[in-house]
């Protein structure tokens, strides 16, 4: 089976306390009156503390549209993508020449050539390292990208894949949009990188690496929710699609999902002692333990990641995935699921042993 041999994170120097952020998306979006109140409650009540962001927060105001925050997150995130990767590769004591294959995920800039084609050479990858960025999955990404890297992997079993997600949030914020889905975005959403080194079970048995296994993986994409989450992309950038319907979803098709795909395993979720999860927003982890029945510990990780820096879009679930190795790592031999939900509207499902 495919091994995660390591998993590095990255946030941007910036950082922020949630009524800075607050303020500051006030003053430069909104006019007084009703609707600063009403931000004003959703930033409280987001359960997020703090945020790292792209750039100084007095910046955000100075940025004249679209063309000049690409342009920003196109630097950003080289910078934060090349310090991922350089810190995973380090992690796992590989050699950046070593990788034969790494995908790229972003949803919140634009960039070609893509982000990993700009770090390549910056970092020693090979000239003939296969590449595949992923743009328009959004928060399911870190999920996806984890599941078709061990695709890979089985098909080739010596060789080493690196996942990266890179993602600007900050960067798609419209200054002329007080809609509620915006509103709400500016009160959840963060920056920051996360980097997956991978082998497959040829290289992991000659390697000596007993990093998590991934066991196997099922997608999900739900019928008629196209416009339940994603982006509206027009002149100036990436306009939020968010629908107050995502925790009915959740609660509708996760819990079958995964009982389901741990079915074909001989699992049933009480068998599962770990549970990486997307911190989507408040609602959404409520709705996933109401779904799972699961009890506040069992996404504690989560909890802490979304009060620490926010939803980090793909990079998010690997920020817990990291945070579940370091802090929290079950015993080997036991099973653990990986998951996230993102446009489509959809969800990625990652059954690992530890």
């Amino acid at each position: 089976m495919t091994r995660l041999a390591a998993v590095h994170t990255v946030l941007p120097p910036h950082s922020y306390e949630q009524s800075e952020i607050t303020a500051a998306f006030a003053d430069f979006c909104l006019n007084e009156g009703v609707k600063r109140r009403v931000l004003e409650r959703l930033h409280a009540s987001a359960q997020v503390d703090r945020r790292h962001l792209a750039l100084p927060l007095e910046r955000y105001a100075e940025l004249s549209g679209f063309t000049e925050a690409n342009d920003a997150f196109i630097e950003v995130a080289v910078e934060l993508g090349a310090e991922a990767i350089t810190g995973a590769l380090a992690s796992a004591g590989i050699r950046p020449d070593e990788v034969d294959l790494v995908i790229s995920t972003t949803v919140t800039g634009l960039a070609v050539p893509s982000i990993e084609a700009r770090i390549a050479g910056r970092i020693g990858l090979r000239p003939d390292v296969k590449r595949l960025p992923l743009m328009g999955l959004g928060c399911v990404a870190g999920a996806a990208g984890v599941a078709r890297m061990h695709d890979y992997l089985r098909g080739w079993p010596d060789h080493v894949a690196v996942l990266l997600s890179v993602e600007l949030c900050s960067l798609t914020v419209q200054r002329d949009d007080d809609s509620m889905p915006n509103m709400v975005a500016s009160a959840l959403f963060g920056d920051g990188a996360a980097a997956v080194v991978a082998v497959g079970a040829d290289r992991a048995v000659r390697d000596g690496i007993d990093g998590p296994q991934v066991v196997a993986s099922s997608s999900h994409l739900y019928p008629d929710t196209q416009r339940t989450m994603g982006w509206d992309i027009g002149s100036t950038g990436f306009r939020i699609v968010l629908d107050a319907e995502v925790p009915t979803l959740v609660e509708q098709y996760l819990g079958e999902d995964v009982k389901l795909f741990l079915a074909e395993h001989d699992l049933d979720p009480a068998e599962i002692t770990s549970w990486v999860c997307h911190p989507g927003g408040p609602k959404v982890l409520q709705a996933v333990q109401m779904a799972l029945g699961l009890p506040y510990s069992a996404l504690e990780l989560t909890w802490r990641s979304l009060a620490a820096v926010g939803n980090l879009s793909s990079a998010s679930v690997l920020h817990v995935l990291h945070d579940t190795i370091e802090q929290r790592r079950p015993a080997p031999g036991v099973p653990g699921l990986l998951l996230a939900m993102g446009p489509g509207f959809c969800s990625e499902l990652v059954l690992l042993r530890w």
